[in-house]
């Protein structure tokens, strides 16, 4: 049955908001008036939205904030698979979820689901509806836990992959952020000094007639450019910018600038090492549900986030499709870590492929986190030497002159 979200007065004059099942918006507007309200306002929500409702309506939906951010969506799984393992109907599951929700959004959105459940629609096919929440990933996995009858296990290791792609990116930010921070400090120190100090003193020592050191000329110099022309380079970065991210959407260029980043001394290691794991844990996950390892395959080349990487896991697709193993496949591709082929082909040996490739996930993860950690431990005193030395050229510039003025006095 569709699912409307509404907006009505009541007998008190205050505004009250929910959703409501109904056969359509007129029946919605008469199941209200007989709760004593007034509609104000009655919407489809979800599926019905989007093919009932007006372009503006699904253009603004298209950019709304999502429901389920930063860990919400694994801790919406785990209470979903206690709730459905402890033999609770998915439908009185979705219904506690419902009134459990910390916010409206989220209280709709579970609702919707529920009422497309009630109506006889499968859990993934309800899912499917709502492409900005969950991934098509999370909805095959969802298919293929109802199709095999374990509905409650397979959320529960969906909420273990998505908790575990939160702390493996958590790593990652965490030590990008201190460099970053470092980083940005120095250069709005820098362009302070080069913008307003050494200006300064240039004026002081401009009507003297002895020549200045070459530090402080070559540091007068990069002022003056910086204050005359600071805009046009501020625009020129910009534009580059800007055309570097229309480049990127080409998928001819996307390819070629991803495969050059994989060769990168350090940073290719790091995204080698991400996307392999996340291809093998989604991989694992998918198999481990029962999907087949063709569809597994697809599904886990789209999380792909490195064009060059997605690309060769297709090309594996088409192997195995054409009946060569998963190792195999995977060997042949040499963006992707040895490893992953070789916990594959143990995998197939011993015929406990999604055991051994969420053990390569595991060990690629915990290996990327720590490089990427053992980066950020190097970069955290280069950051610092570097900025020390720049400030202190720009300290010695202004001081020179100083001191050379002293050794006249005397």
């Amino acid at each position: 049955m569709p699912v409307y979200s509404f907006e009505a007065m009541g007998d008190d004059g205050g505004t009250r908001r929910g959703v409501i099942e109904a056969d359509s918006a007129r029946a919605a507007r008469s199941m209200l008036r007989v709760q004593a309200l007034v509609p104000l306002s009655v919407q489809p929500v979800g599926a019905d939205a989007t093919s009932g409702g007006d372009a503006g309506a699904s253009g603004s939906g298209r950019w709304r904030r999502r429901v389920f951010g930063g860990t919400g969506l694994a801790v919406w799984t785990r209470q979903l698979a206690g709730l459905v393992g402890s033999g609770l109907p998915l439908e009185r599951a979705l219904s506690s979820l419902a009134q459990e929700a910390e916010s409206e959004p989220e209280h709709q959105l579970v609702a919707t689901l529920r009422a497309e459940v009630n109506g006889g629609s499968t859990f993934a096919k309800a899912l499917a509806q709502h492409p900005g929440e969950f991934s098509n990933v999370f909805v095959a996995v969802i298919g293929a836990g109802e199709q095999s009858g374990n509905l409650g296990l397979v959320l529960e290791r969906l909420a273990d992959d998505l908790e575990e792609q939160h702390a493996l990116r958590g790593k990652l930010v965490g030590a990008a952020l201190y460099p970053a921070i470092v980083t940005l400090v120095a250069a709005a120190i820098v362009l302070f000094l080069v913008a307003y100090v050494v200006p300064q003193v240039a004026h002081v020592f401009a009507s003297g007639k002895r020549a200045l050191p070459l530090l402080t000329v070559a540091m007068i110099g990069i002022s003056n450019f910086v204050r005359s022309y600071g805009w046009l380079l501020l625009v020129a970065i910009v534009l580059v910018a800007a055309g570097a991210r229309w480049a990127l959407l080409k998928a001819e260029f996307r390819l070629k600038f991803d495969a050059a980043f994989l060769n990168l001394p350090v940073l290719g290691k790091l995204a080698r090492g991400f996307n392999a794991a996340r291809f093998a844990s989604t991989l694992a996950m998918l198999a481990a549900a029962g999907v087949p390892i063709l569809k597994a395959l697809q599904a886990a080349a789209d999380t792909l986030s490195n064009a060059a990487m997605r690309a060769d896991a297709l090309d594996a697709l088409v192997l195995v499709r054409e009946g060569a193993p998963l190792a195999s496949a995977l060997a042949q591709k040499k963006r992707f870590p040895a490893l992953l082929a070789m916990f594959a082909r143990l995998g197939e040996q011993t015929g406990q492929l999604p055991l051994m490739l969420q053990r390569a996930a595991r060990q690629l993860g915990t290996e990327v986190a720590r490089r990427a950690m053992q980066l950020a431990t190097l970069l955290k005193p280069l950051l610092i030497v570097l900025m020390g030395v720049v400030v202190m050229l720009i300290v010695l510039a202004v001081l020179l002159p100083i001191i050379q003025l002293n050794q006249l006095v005397k």
